[in-house]
């Protein structure tokens, strides 16, 4: 018996017997986000004995968004742990259990609470499994409310992405639909490998289509792989790549634009990194424009990323340089002047044009 698979069976050994689960909701059903987020850890959960939750307020209260309602009544504080305010600590003891057999779940209040993990992400998380080549199994997922868009106070509305990406070792995700969201979380946490899951919070109530029933795809392989990126709309025009919060947005514009004969392809990045140029760039091939869009400052954002790749993929297709829209080179603002920061439908249409006019 291998080491890998003793930790698992101690781990599963270890775990007190789960009460019985209430009935899965079945069919397609039209949710929020958070609750399909919400159904795709109650899947994982109940099919995957490692598996537990862990965070600040995630339990009796279901957490500030009440993403985890119902879960500890369902499966108890063993596997839905109220933790300490303490995020490195929370972070140092998924680690922990990750290096024991378990599959944990760590949630981020807020994505400004973060930063005092940084180290433990990073140097730890990230490097372990990294430097023994997958000897040793960290799979942890760190669930992370961001972004803006809920007129939040300091501290509250952050878009940390792009220093996660820079980190090898780490999966760094982010769902922009209810039915991405409940794939999506459920891919993350069968990962063997760390995952950085970034929920849109401004998205958490927008509704959408979710197949309840729908068969979990692979986690290396199938059309909802987590290394994929996906065409939401279909354009000749421009491409306009985006993910998580911005998806929406970049939907809006091409509707706009469509009212004015302008044909915008959309593209969601689904996964930040690794980074799917390949679909990107057949877009862009097609289309021989492209303007990248997130919340993040466009200063050394996860956008600048995808501008190089492309333009060292597609520059003898491009008919203008690759464009980006996104948030000032400055901290979120107060909740007052937010609709300033964050990229609109007005600032990703003018992007838009200005990529037509070259």
């Amino acid at each position: 018996m291998t080491v890998t698979s003793e930790r698992t069976r101690q781990a599963t050994t270890d775990l007190p017997p789960a009460p019985a689960p209430a009935p899965f909701p079945t069919g397609t059903q039209r949710l929020p986000m958070a609750k399909a987020l919400n159904l795709g850890m109650r899947r994982a959960l109940a099919n995957d004995p490692r598996a537990l939750l862990m965070g600040e307020d995630i339990g009796r209260l279901g957490g500030v968004f009440r993403v985890t309602d119902g879960l500890f009544a369902e499966f108890g504080e063993d596997r839905v742990v109220d933790t300490p305010l303490a995020e490195s600590g929370i972070v140092g003891t998924a680690i922990g259990l990750a290096l024991r057999g378990y599959r944990p779940v760590v949630e981020i209040q807020f994505d400004g609470f973060v930063f005092p993990a940084f180290d433990q992400i990073t140097t730890q998380l990230a490097k372990m499994h990294y430097r023994s080549q997958g000897r040793l199994k960290l799979p942890v997922v760190i669930r992370i409310p961001f972004g803006g868009g809920i007129g939040a106070v300091e501290h509250h509305s952050e878009s940390p992405e792009a220093l996660f990406a820079h980190t090898a070792g780490l999966r760094v995700v982010s769902p922009s639909t209810p039915a991405d969201a409940f794939t999506m979380i459920q891919q993350a946490i069968a990962s063997p490998d760390p995952v950085i899951f970034l929920e849109p919070k401004g998205r958490y109530w927008e509704k959408g289509d979710v197949d309840l029933d729908a068969p979990l795809p692979a986690p290396h392989g199938g059309p909802a792989d987590l290394d994929h990126a996906r065409v939401v709309r279909a354009g000749t025009d421009v491409t306009v790549v985006a993910y998580g919060p911005t998806v929406a947005t970049a939907l809006k514009a091409a509707e706009a634009a469509a009212a004015e004969g302008t044909s915008i392809e959309v593209v969601d990045l689904r996964t930040i990194s690794p980074l799917d140029t390949a679909t990107v760039a057949a877009s862009v091939q097609r289309t021989g424009r492209c303007v990248v869009v997130h919340e993040a400052p466009v200063l050394y954002g996860s956008g600048a990323e995808v501008a190089a790749r492309i333009t060292e993929e597609c520059f003898f297709h491009l008919q203008a340089p690759v464009l980006r829209v996104g948030g000032f080179h400055t901290p979120y603002p107060v909740a007052k002047i937010e609709h300033d920061y964050l990229p609109g439908l007005d600032r990703l249409l003018d992007a838009v044009d200005r990529a037509l006019a070259f």
